[in-house]
């Protein structure tokens, strides 16, 4: 029988320690691979590995018996970045890889470092929660630091605009049912966040939409930053 999840205890400390050691390998094989024969390959069998492990478990969350409307139905960020991270993998979208940069590596990382998780291992909970959420973060590296498919300032545009739609759609979601999906309703009360220390709702919304922009320019720009030009050859004498 599971227990109860302690955020920092021995579970999460292993799963931090299994998402490390795999974001090193995902970035180490997707730099092997790059433009090599083996690159398609190796992009779609990670494309099927994620709906493979993780529909099973979000199914689970539908059924009668497991279902909680306030935190079943698979709409926040990270339920939509996998299948993203599938896209991009599949494909090597441009767009699809800018989202999951993004997704993946702030919003998604940042529930890996304070999870908000009721049920310890072995609970089927646990091992969605974190192998879904490590996944989509493995799928990044690859894709973005092993592959190089760095965001642009499209992209950057493209992936603001998505999230506004996302946060927008919720908001009402929220507003008509009493949930709390992507906290955009009130803040999370099981574990501390950043969001404790952003003030009252609404305005913690507010600034949190301010702070992610802000950050996500930040990492845009190495990316896109200008290249000094070679100084000319001497002519020949």
């Amino acid at each position: 029988m599971a227990g109860a999840f302690e955020p920092y205890g021995a579970s999460h400390l292993i799963a931090a320690g299994v998402g490390v050691v795999g974001a090193i390998a995902a970035v180490g094989v997707g730099r092997r691979v790059r433009d090599t024969a083996a690159e398609l390959a190796a992009r779609r069998w990670l494309a099927l590995a994620l709906p493979l492990f993780t529909l099973p478990f979000q199914v689970r969350q539908l059924l009668p018996g497991t279902f909680d409307l306030g935190s079943s139905l698979p709409i926040q960020i990270c339920d939509l970045a996998w299948p993203v991270a599938a896209y991009a993998l599949w494909t090597r979208s441009r767009r699809a890889s800018a989202l999951l940069y993004f997704w993946a590596l702030t919003l998604t990382v940042q529930a890996i470092l304070t999870p908000t998780l009721d049920d310890d291992v072995p609970h089927p909970e646990y091992f969605m929660y974190f192998g879904m959420h490590l996944l989509t973060i493995w799928a990044a590296l690859f894709v973005c630091f092993g592959l190089r498919i760095g965001p642009t300032w499209a992209g950057y545009w493209f992936s603001a605009g998505c999230t506004l739609v996302w946060a927008s759609a919720v908001m009402v979601l929220n507003a008509l049912t009493g949930t709390n999906y992507g906290y955009l309703a009130r803040k999370p009360a099981e574990v501390g966040s950043l969001l404790d220390l952003l003030g009252p709702w609404p305005w913690y919304v507010v600034a949190e939409a301010a702070i992610v922009l802000a950050g996500w320019a930040l990492i845009t720009w190495p990316w896109n930053r200008p290249r000094p030009q070679a100084e000319p050859a001497p002519p020949a004498s």
